[in-house]
């Protein structure tokens, strides 16, 4: 069978170095210019989509050397399965990654019809996109010898360890986002009818209040106290730290309080894997994988179990299910010869 030969635009995608535009504007500066591009953003309900939507579609600029809107508007069917053909075989991105990437720039292009006179056509919209499994989710779980030497992992003696234990507790515990940790205020943290709760602000600008786990209660109020932030109740609940030293407890409130990136979270999680043998792969979504399977393990409802998660599809949920993954029963132990 004859090697079949890359298209121009391919050929040309493949001698552009990544990450690269030789003198040409930067592609945030080249999203930004589109007129409708804002309208197109706010119509997003999630704040983590908008910001993922925003670099998806800032990577096909830069990737196609597209330097403005009116180059943009020229975009073809066969410059969006170049950079399909990109993704795949010079990036090797993640199947859901690649999804994702080209629903940004088709959510964009039905936006530009709609408002745009001159848009005709969603280059976007029949190009195919890659088979992701929908029966399991690829987030590694914690056993629960795992999360428990993870919970412990960080040092009591220390603001920042005291910090850490309740973020982890948390997340393995209660099953948030990385992003609704990070964006918990003190406020958040209360009681209701009896029963410590976390005040969660959900995907999609919903909220909810979840009643949690007593030691992830009393983890949060020995770092309260420790930290002394405890009467900021409009301030963040977890917050950066600079200064890791010895527990003070006559610090009071940090003036220039700032609620933490949600990516600290994951960088959290992966410090305290490293530090117990593991590897790189877990992440803040491996604690919410942990924490559902274990939920559902020990006898929680299903249903339970997905109002806790903030699922709005039990489909979802399943996705970070991991009981039917049981790596002892693996017939690749009985092929012994």
């Amino acid at each position: 069978m004859p090697e079949r030969k890359p298209d121009s635009t391919t050929a040309a995608l493949a001698k552009r170095p990544a990450g690269v535009l030789a003198e040409r504007r930067s592609a945030l500066e080249v999203i930004s210019s589109i007129p409708e591009e804002e309208i197109w953003l706010a119509g997003l309900r999630s704040d983590q989509t908008r910001r993922a939507y925003r670099r998806d579609v800032a990577h096909f600029v830069e990737t196609l050397g597209i330097g403005s809107f009116e180059e943009l508007r020229k975009v073809t069917h066969k410059h969006v399965i170049a950079w399909r053909r990109h993704m795949t075989e010079v990036e090797g991105l993640q199947n859901s990654t690649i999804r994702r990437r080209l629903s940004a720039l088709s959510s964009l292009f039905t936006h530009l019809i709609e408002r745009d006179p001159v848009v005709h056509l969603n280059p976007a919209r029949d190009v195919d996109r890659p088979n992701i499994n929908r029966k399991e989710g690829s987030t590694p779980a914690f056993s629960p010898e795992q999360a428990r030497k993870v919970l412990d992992a960080p040092d009591p003696e220390t603001i920042a360890g005291l910090r850490d234990r309740a973020i982890l507790s948390v997340g393995f515990q209660a099953g948030l986002r990385r992003a609704e940790i990070a964006h918990l205020t003190v406020r958040d943290f209360h009681v209701n009818a009896g029963f410590d709760c976390l005040r969660v602000h959900r995907k999609g600008g919903k909220k909810g209040s979840l009643a949690i786990n007593p030691q992830a209660a009393q983890r949060i109020r020995a770092y309260l106290e420790a930290a002394g932030h405890e009467d900021d109740l409009d301030g963040p609940l977890f917050r950066p730290r600079r200064n890791n030293g010895k527990v003070n407890r006559s610090m009071g409130p940090d003036v220039n309080a700032r609620h933490m990136d949600p990516d600290a979270i994951d960088r959290i999680v992966r410090k305290y894997a490293l530090r117990i043998g593991l590897s790189r792969d877990y992440s803040a979504h491996s604690m919410r994988a942990t924490f559902i399977t274990t939920a559902l393990k020990n006898g929680a409802r299903f249903e339970d179990v997905q109002d806790a998660a903030g699922h709005a599809n039990p489909s979802t949920t399943r996705l970070y299910d991991k009981r039917g993954y049981d790596p002892e029963k693996s017939a690749s132990f009985f092929a012994n010869y």
